[in-house]
């Protein structure tokens, strides 16, 4: 509790410094009048473009966050065709190369006696397979997509013209980030076929991403890799199939065919399935009139709907509802064939594999270098210091023009400026202890308002009450 009150006692001492401190960078009316020259002028000038350009920052602020935050509900509610083309700004294609090499097989001993009946050479025959991946950049890209245009075939990673150059424009101004093979997944594992030999239990292959912070810069071997090699026995060729556990944040799902026919697409986060859920219902008018939060569900929803009552819902609970309608996706298969005779090793040849992988959004990356910059909080800070010694210095010209206005008052007509400043005084005075009536401070005639020491009002218990009270009121706001 006392540590309570001493927070709160430290946030009312910020609230009052922050009260005193001037706000206003406006500059009052009629100071124009009392200087030369068009400073005044030229600085509402100064503060109009400062206005719009605010206004214009904050606009483009909006857009970036908006294009790299990317509105989720548009990808769903939309076509699954016109969804797909919406991710195509978010994928890029990976390329893995897998090759093997191999050492000490038959095939490859030059000692041979072929007069021995002893044919055995004392040799491990052994393999290596190696796993190599690069993300394929723009031009490559376009490409592939150009070339298997002209062939008139149909790929679902194709894009249109516009969206290229956008997307080529876009990425012009902001390079994209370079990732490793090690980046897009964070598990892979090897499976054979068969497990022959004596060193049966070797044969396993397994690698997992072992745990970094999010922001971390210096990463681990382990974990930023652009190719992953293996070495076994063996002298026979075998299949294997290379399984990779995608790594994505969000995490995407497999939906059920029932919450699919719901969105239209077959993979989505879990944000992306309520937010689907929710353009549906509304596409169907299917919202209550009192309570907006609540639905009616149809054939189509009642399908994903769990326990009893599946007539109606609220939107709080579509999570725990679809949840059991979202597996995670299954891992991505690769097979190859491991080669150890001679023929193929006279030309070999890798096996090439084109994989779509979730990278970032290069606007995203350059929004997040800016706002890391060191200078970025610097200069924020000195903007506001410079702000605070604009409003300082307006709030003086404020006085400035006060007291100007006051002695040129005085110099025009002393005699009916001081009567009308001693009535006002009076009044003031009046109001002050309590006194004020409705016409006061007419007579400033008298003597006994002016009158100070002990004896005179302005010592009185009741006047200094009041100003005491005013002044703590005051400070208080």
């Amino acid at each position: 509790m006392q540590a309570q009150q001493q927070q709160a006692l430290m946030a009312s001492d910020r609230a009052k410094l922050r009260s005193r401190k001037p706000t206003d960078k406006n500059i009052p009316e009629g100071v124009e009048d009392c200087i030369i020259g068009d400073g005044v002028q030229r600085y509402r000038e100064l503060r109009d473009v400062e206005r719009r350009l605010d206004a214009t920052m904050m606009r483009k602020r909006l857009d970036v966050q908006d294009a790299v935050n990317r509105n989720v509900k548009a990808s769903i509610s939309n076509s699954s065709l016109r969804g797909h083309a919406d991710c195509q700004q978010r994928y890029r294609t990976l390329r893995i190369w897998i090759s093997n090499t191999v050492e000490d097989q038959s095939w490859q001993a030059d000692t041979l006696d072929v007069d021995a009946f002893d044919f055995n050479t004392s040799m491990d025959s052994s393999y290596r397979v190696k796993i190599e991946g690069r993300l394929l950049n723009d031009e490559e890209e376009e490409i592939e997509s150009d070339d298997s245009e002209d062939e008139d075939q149909t790929s679902g990673d194709a894009m249109d013209e516009d969206g290229k150059e956008t997307e080529k424009q876009k990425k012009s101004k902001f390079p994209a980030k370079q990732y490793k093979l090690s980046h897009f997944f964070k598990a892979m594992t090897v499976e054979f076929d068969r497990k022959p030999g004596k060193d049966a239990a070797d044969q396993n292959v397994e690698w997992k991403k072992p745990v970094v912070a999010p922001n971390a810069t210096n990463l681990p071997n382990s974990a930023d890799f652009d190719q992953l090699e293996f070495k076994r026995g063996g002298d026979e060729n075998i299949n294997i199939t290379i399984n990779l556990t995608r790594d994505e944040t969000p995490e995407r799902f497999q939906l059920s065919p029932a919450l699919a026919e719901i969105l239209d697409v077959g993979e989505a986060t879990r944000a992306e399935a309520v937010m689907g859920i929710w353009d549906y219902i509304r596409a169907n008018d299917l919202e209550e009139d009192e309570e907006k939060r609540q639905f009616e569900c149809d054939a189509n929803l009642r399908a994903i709907m769990t326990g009893p009552n599946k007539a109606h819902c609220t939107i709080p609970e579509l999570p725990d509802h679809i949840k059991y309608h979202m597996t995670s996706l299954a891992p991505i298969k690769l097979p190859y064939t491991i080669r150890v005779d001679q023929d193929f090793h006279e030309n070999p040849q890798p096996t090439i594999y084109d994989v779509r992988v979730l990278v970032d959004d290069p606007l995203r990356a350059a929004l997040a270098s800016y706002l890391s910059n060191p200078s970025y909080p610097q200069s924020l800070l000195e903007i506001t210091n410079l702000n605070d010694h604009l409003a300082l210095l307006v709030q003086k010209i404020a006085n400035s023009k006060s007291k100007h206005t006051f002695f040129d008052s005085l110099s025009k007509n002393p005699t009916e400026f001081i009567a009308k400043w001693l009535s006002s005084q009076k009044r003031d005075l009046e109001v002050i202890s309590g006194e004020a009536t409705r016409g006061g401070g007419e007579d400033a005639s008298g003597d006994e308002w002016r009158r100070g020491g002990k004896d005179g009002i302005w010592g009185s218990e009741n006047v200094r009450e009041s100003v005491n009270l005013i002044v703590g009121s005051k400070s208080r706001v």
